[in-house]
């Protein structure tokens, strides 16, 4: 797959080993980004909820970002929390649609 550009916001990142996870902005995969000396310059900090645009290129079906460029600072701060909370209701909800307990009054209607 040939590096295309996309926008994305940061989920998580660690400024100490220069890592971080996207959120892509076309809802697929998630992408990572290791900062590497030899082909990123950039030398970014970046913060969950900051919105970027990078290049994106898929490697053993692994999405990798590299060449960030800062849009926003702090943009969608709560996205990551907003995400998790979706994933636990979705479980939930799944969860509770493969009960084996059926609803008596459901079964009289019948």
């Amino acid at each position: 797959m040939a590096d295309r550009q996309m926008f994305g916001v940061v989920l998580w990142s660690d400024d100490t080993d220069k890592k971080a996870v996207i959120w892509c902005e076309d809802h697929g995969n998630l992408a990572y980004y290791t900062h590497n000396e030899a082909s990123d310059g950039t030398g970014l900090s970046l913060d969950a909820g900051d919105l970027i645009q990078f290049d994106v290129s898929e490697v053993r079906h692994m999405r990798l970002a590299r060449n960030l460029r800062l849009i926003g600072q702090e943009q969608f701060p709560t996205l990551a929390q907003r995400l998790t909370g979706a994933v636990t209701a979705s479980a939930a909800l799944q969860g509770a649609s493969n009960s084996n307990v059926i609803d008596a009054r459901m079964r009289l209607r019948a």
